[in-house]
């Protein structure tokens, strides 16, 4: 029902990948993504070292024998972590699904591709992932708006960027941002997507090893607690409203540099959030789909929900609508 390139090009049963998150794509959750069906992902860099990024995939192993990927998010920066080194970790571990985000992706992929490892790209424009197409990747994931995260500075929603992306590509496509129920994973294939791509949706789980108290504060906010910060700086990040955000927001609007925000920003402060539940301690991202998450299921759930909906959508809803062809005379 739900075969599609995606399911073919990465081995799984359902066209749902889990989105690599920083402090939460770890063993437990990537596991039970994968074992119920769809990919999960290790984030490498929530991991302090490669050995250690060895020893969650090895962990990983021990809790599904299916296949999962990792994430690996390339920024520029003053002191660079060594990127080569956990790449590296991840293909000697077996790994076969990479999934990269942030700058070009260009040079790891002569390594990746001798070692026979798919790779998908994260874009948030249709111009970007025709660069990732032409240097050779296997698939894209497009971020719509809506996303958590850096959703790019063109302000595209996924309902235009997603077709236009699928007009565009040859490519498989992954459709990222805004999605959290059967609801919009249709409207993803609809639109011309082979798969969808859930980071928000995943983070309010049983598995997702974060606070309770976070969980408890996506399921109680809506789509309008979000805010965008950065626009100032051209490197628009969508995160949790609180008492942090807002601070930034206000600071940017009088005009500011990055130092300004650094100790607002600053990663171990939302690392914070996740760990001890402080939803006022730091900026940490969530979507727009919050204002659709009602609940915090296993996982398992989650994706047996999805399909279970997602079929019915197909046949009753959708299919109720369209009558039988009129004869043709």
């Amino acid at each position: 029902m739900f075969s599609t390139r995606i399911t073919e090009l990465l081995g799984v049963q359902y066209p749902i990948v889990q989105g690599g998150m920083m402090w939460v794509g770890r063993a437990e959750l990537a596991a039970a993504v994968s074992e119920a069906g769809g990919l999960g992902i290790i984030t490498a860099l929530t991991q302090p070292s490669p050995e250690a990024l060895r020893a969650e995939i090895a962990r990983c192993r021990e809790l599904t024998s299916k296949p999962f990927g990792v994430n690996l998010t390339v920024l520029p920066t003053i002191d660079p972590p060594p990127y080569d080194e956990y790449l590296r970790a991840a293909v000697e571990s077996g790994v076969r699904v990479i999934e990269t985000a942030g700058s070009n992706p260009a040079k790891f992929l002569p390594y990746l591709k001798d070692n026979g490892v798919k790779v998908i790209h994260k874009c948030t424009s249709v111009r970007h992932a025709l660069k990732a197409q032409a240097i050779g990747v296997d698939a894209v994931s497009i971020d719509g708006f809506e996303c958590a995260g850096h959703p790019g500075e063109d302000d595209i929603p996924g309902l235009v960027l997603i077709p236009a992306a699928a007009d565009a590509l040859d490519i498989p496509i992954l459709a990222s941002g805004g999605i959290a129920d059967a609801r919009g994973m249709v409207a993803a294939l609809a639109l011309g997507a082979d798969g969808i791509n859930m980071g928000s949706r995943f983070l309010c789980t049983v598995e997702s090893p974060i606070a309770p108290e976070v969980k408890a504060q996506i399921v109680a906010n809506s789509e309008l607690d979000t805010k965008l910060i950065f626009r100032t700086l051209r490197n628009t990040a969508r995160v949790a409203k609180n008492s942090v955000s807002i601070e930034v927001v206000e600071t940017e609007a009088q005009g500011c540099e990055f130092e300004d925000i650094r100790h607002l920003v600053a990663g171990a402060r939302g690392r914070k959030v996740f760990e001890d539940g402080d939803v006022e301690a730091g900026i940490w991202s969530v979507g727009l789909c919050q204002g659709i998450i009602n609940d915090v299921p296993t996982v398992a759930d989650l994706i047996e929900r999805m399909v279970a909906d997602g079929r019915r959508i197909i046949a009753q809803r959708l299919g109720g609508m369209v009558g039988a062809p009129e004869a043709v005379a």
